[in-house]
């Protein structure tokens, strides 16, 4: 067999580019786009006290915790992550005329990333039977905690048919899922996706096991708390809530005249393979050069990059370093900011929302701010836009989500109009 009949068998596709066509999210800072917005450009913190559960008898009583109007009520018959990820899928859909896709159903997927699953529902079995003495927890238990539920729920509510899994990485999860669910369109594996993260952690037990490792912050005045890269900062803050993408070919988006609000442009991960807790600066420059060249992007073309910035001493100086290493002198020009200073660190959900947020916001012409640092910290000595947003864009953007066990993901965006009709 002649190299020209093998070429012609087993020839590689054209790479497709991935466009964005809708985009959800709720968090502790609202509902939906346009309240994102909002606390962006004031520069307002969703962290609070928290409400939901009965904090008595926990050190850290603070958190980001989603309204309650934004999700009581809706989508019963799932766990908390669950119910979150709809409501974000929701406006995905609706945002990008869903009805109106107009590909096969086989050819639609659905990935969501979560870090810990169904933990309203877990919770609420151990306690029956640890606690109270049942000998019996729901039927429902398995279905509502299983770390698929949000990805099945999406799938079977839209009919999307096509490559649908949950995806499980820690703090690394939705940005996993967001770039597999893009290298899925651009292979032709799949016309569309819907892809994102969803994460619920704010019950007793998940807040008394991060106790313990003593690396969450709690504060007097909880919209403070969280002071990501500052020399005063005392650890992260949890929070729960979703954001959700609808992605497609772009050549499908164009084909229906759907206004097109970013696109995927490249994708990195890599593994620490080293210390279970602590991150490395290594592993995740690796993870931002490689989204860089998988995006055919120079470095000095990006403009801006949404920080993992969780506040906890170890993170906040090695990403400073990593960026450092990536992008030489020019770190130092690129707006650097971790959103996690206002809405919290959301586990599995965080790259998700993150990306949402930055898309929010720069396609407003904001850059999101880093609220809380009054007292940089020396190490981290980079331009993290402090205390409030700032005009301005970019075309090219990155963002980091870093993970416990070794785990990172970097996403390269290229910005677009988001709040268009």
């Amino acid at each position: 067999m002649t190299l020209s009949i093998l070429n012609s068998q087993f020839s590689i596709p054209p790479r497709r580019r991935v466009a964005i066509t809708g985009i959800g999210i709720v968090s502790c800072l609202g509902n939906g786009a346009a309240e994102t917005l909002d606390a962006v450009r004031n520069a307002r913190s969703g962290i609070r006290w928290l409400e939901s559960i009965d904090a008595t008898q926990l050190s850290c009583r603070i958190g980001g915790e989603v309204p309650a109007p934004a999700h009581e009520g809706l989508h019963r018959g799932h766990d908390r992550f669950t119910r979150l990820a709809l409501i974000a899928a929701e406006e995905a859909a609706s945002q990008a005329n869903f009805s109106a896709l107009g590909i096969d159903p086989d050819r639609c997927g659905c990935l969501i990333g979560t870090g810990l699953g169904g933990c309203e529902t877990s919770d609420a079995g151990y306690k029956r039977i640890y606690k109270e003495g049942t000998t019996r927890v729901m039927p429902t238990t398995i279905p509502w905690s299983m770390y698929n539920a949000a990805a099945s729920a999406i799938s079977t509510k839209y009919g999307a048919k096509g490559v649908a899994y949950a995806v499980v990485s820690a703090c690394a999860s939705s940005a996993h899922a967001i770039g597999l669910a893009a290298l899925a369109i651009r292979s032709g594996q799949a016309d569309a996706m819907f892809a994102g993260g969803a994460d619920a952690p704010l019950t007793f037990g998940i807040i008394r096991a991060w106790e313990s490792m003593r690396v969450l912050a709690a504060d007097d005045d909880p919209a403070r708390a969280c002071r990501p890269f500052s020399a005063d900062r005392k650890g992260l803050v949890l929070s729960e809530g979703a954001a959700v993408f609808v992605l497609e070919s772009l050549e499908n988006a164009l084909r229906r005249g759907q206004p097109v609000l970013g696109e995927i442009l490249g994708v990195g991960a890599t593994s620490d393979a080293g210390h279970l807790t602590d991150p490395s600066a290594d592993g995740a420059a690796r993870a931002m050069r490689m989204a860089l060249a998988d995006g055919s992007i120079d470095p000095r073309e990006v403009g801006y990059i949404n920080a993992h910035g969780t506040a906890t001493l170890a993170n906040d100086a090695t990403e400073t370093r990593a960026i450092k290493a990536v992008f030489g002198d020019h770190a130092r020009r690129i707006p650097v900011s971790s959103t996690k200073s206002m809405h919290g660190h959301a586990m599995g959900a965080s790259g998700a929302i993150e990306i949402a947020t930055s898309l929010i916001a720069l396609s407003a012409g904001v850059i999101p701010p880093t609220i809380n640092l009054d007292r940089p910290d020396p190490e981290c000595d980079l331009d993290y836009v402090p205390n409030a947003p700032r005009a301005g864009s970019a075309q090219y953007f990155l963002s980091n989500s870093f993970g416990f066990g070794g785990m990172n993901a970097v996403v390269a965006v290229r910005a677009g109009s988001v709040l268009s009709s």
